[in-house]
């Protein structure tokens, strides 16, 4: 059998089968529940006892290296077009990691060792292969499943590198990803910048992302370059200096996965797989520890903020309401930055902002990043907002005395809209539900053999995306991003949410129309709910792309 694919019929597939043909709903046989209670609460933990960590860049092979076994060609649409220039060899393995010195040390699932999962740093103009190895072992302790599937969230990848759910693989195999690098249609303004990758393993992506598969996935080209002190009158000059690994030291541009993480009475990360509401936590994660600090220069910062899930939402701003600039939303530049002092995320979604800290008082010397929104259940955000004194901390910030030389700017102007031609455009609508004690969409839940529905590339399309019985779904679709035309039956001209975006926060009862075109492949792409919990357990379907006639 090629290693190139995954086996066919493994011990995974065979329970699976087992359950179905004797009628009954397939359960992990290594899992059992004693109650219905809710677990107890996590073991204390002193916060601020550590630095906020970042995960080590991918290291490409050395050049004129390539890939061994070489790669087919053949198997990859538009090839020729973007033949690769960087070479990545990263493998899934199982580590060690202790989140916090109070608690025990935990078998995490690593992309390349670290958790977050090594770092890419990518280019418009280099298109790149990357083979994800399986080096998990055969059998997990505890909760989640050693086969695997690598989806880069936001990604425009041709299908057969976008990694379908069912598309995983076992221990001891590999796939190889070609990521052109590419933006949608070719358009200069569709490009991109904070993406990040995970384990998209069908009924599994809850269990295996929780556990630590997932990464950031940035990527430049010469107006965001990643350099403040860039000459090119195009550059944004936006705060630099991604980490590459360490505490972040003499770096302006921060990533930061928030998290929630329930740990057991021994300080193990726990998680119960058959909670389907959707997995809640009470310790509060930045980059894989919990409550870390982190210290500032008065000057600006370029903070780039992720909702890594599995299911909470999120509603963040500083403990002292201070104002900063959103430039960017799921990867994608605003127009033009809009000023605001808290933003609401759902699992999923993405937010650049630029904090100035120069701006503080002298006396300023702490502050937290917070978290305003109760969230106590599956169910989703119960749409109270915690007032700032009693917000949830998330990182201590602790601010450095001294002015310090600032180069970097924000423009006024970022990346212009392309303009939106919806003549002709097919309506279709998106309904997340729950049915028999399952999540559906349309009243379906997940049929990997009937696609939910057939789209002509280059054709405009409509969707309306709705949810009842007061739970909350984000809505995020595959390879191509939306805009927000109306919410609620109000229209959406501009402001935060009117730019691209690839996930879409239904909050309950809630109903929104996204309009989208599919530009540069053919071929199948999931549509799911991003509460991982609920797509595991059936809101996902499939979209079969095909050339126009």
């Amino acid at each position: 059998m090629s290693k190139f694919q995954s086996p066919m019929f493994g011990r995974r597939s065979f329970l699976k089968a087992t359950a179905l043909t004797s009628g009954a709903f397939f359960i992990n046989t290594r899992y059992s529940r004693a109650c219905l209670a809710a677990p107890p609460a996590s073991p204390p933990t002193t916060p601020w006892l550590q630095p906020l960590a970042f995960a080590p860049y991918a290291v490409p092979l050395a050049q004129g290296l390539v890939l061994d076994p070489v790669p087919d060609p053949a198997r990859f649409q538009r090839y020729d077009e973007f033949r690769p220039r960087k070479f990545y060899e990263i493998s899934a393995r199982t580590v060690m990691a202790r989140p916090h010195p109070q608690l025990g040390l935990t078998e995490f699932m690593s992309y390349g060792g670290s958790v977050p999962g090594v770092t890419f740093m990518c280019d418009y103009s280099t298109p790149m292969m990357v083979r994800f190895k399986n080096e998990l072992p055969h059998e997990l302790t505890g909760f989640g499943e050693p086969e695997m599937i690598t989806h880069v969230h936001n990604g425009n990848n041709a299908p057969e590198s976008d990694g379908f759910p069912t598309e995983h693989y076992g221990p001891g195999y590999y796939k190889d990803h070609h990521y052109p690098n590419y933006p949608a249609g070719g358009d200069p303004n569709q490009r991109k910048g904070t993406l990040w990758y995970h384990d998209h393993t069908h009924d599994y992506t809850a269990a295996n992302t929780y556990r630590g598969l997932a990464g950031f996935y940035f990527m430049f080209d010469e107006r965001d370059s990643g350099n403040e002190n860039d000459p090119s009158p195009d550059a944004f000059r936006l705060p630099s200096g991604i980490p590459n690994g360490g505490n972040g030291e003499g770096c302006y541009d921060i990533p930061m996965a928030f998290a929630d993480r329930q740990f057991d009475q021994n300080g193990i990360l726990t998680m119960d797989p058959l909670d389907m509401d959707g997995t809640i936590g009470d310790k509060w994660l930045v980059n894989g520890r919990v409550q870390p600090y982190f210290n500032v220069k008065r000057r600006k910062y370029r903070f780039r903020w992720l909702d890594a899930g599995p299911a909470r939402f999120y509603d963040l701003a500083f403990s002292n309401g201070m104002e900063f600039q959103v430039i960017a939303t799921d990867g994608n530049m605003l127009p033009a930055p809009l000023t605001l002092n808290g933003v609401k995320l759902g699992p999923g979604e993405r937010f650049d902002i630029v904090v100035d800290f120069a701006k503080l008082p002298a006396s300023t010397t702490e502050l937290y990043i917070v978290n305003r929104a109760v969230h106590a259940t599956g169910r989703g955000p119960t749409g109270q907002t915690l007032p700032l004194n009693r917000a949830e901390k998330f990182l201590k910030i602790v601010v450095q005395p001294g002015a310090v030389a600032d180069p970097s700017r924000v423009p006024t102007t970022l990346r212009t809209l392309p303009p939106m031609n919806l003549a002709g455009a097919v309506r279709r609508t998106w309904h997340f539900d729950r049915a028999q004690g399952m999540w559906t969409m349309n009243g379906k839940v997940f049929d990997e053999a009937t696609p939910g529905a057939t789209i002509v590339q280059g054709r405009p399309e409509i969707w309306t995306f709705s949810t009842s019985g007061g739970w909350a779904h984000p809505a995020h679709f595959h390879v191509e991003e939306g805009r927000m035309l109306s919410y609620n039956g109000v229209p959406i001209n501009g402001g935060l949410y009117g730019g691209r975006k690839d996930v879409f926060a239904l909050y309950g009862g809630d109903q929104m129309e996204v309009a989208l075109t599919y530009h540069d492949w053919i071929g199948r792409y999931v549509m799911h709910c991003h509460n991982g919990v609920h797509e595991d357990h059936g809101m996902m379907t499939w979209l079969n792309i095909v050339a126009p006639s």
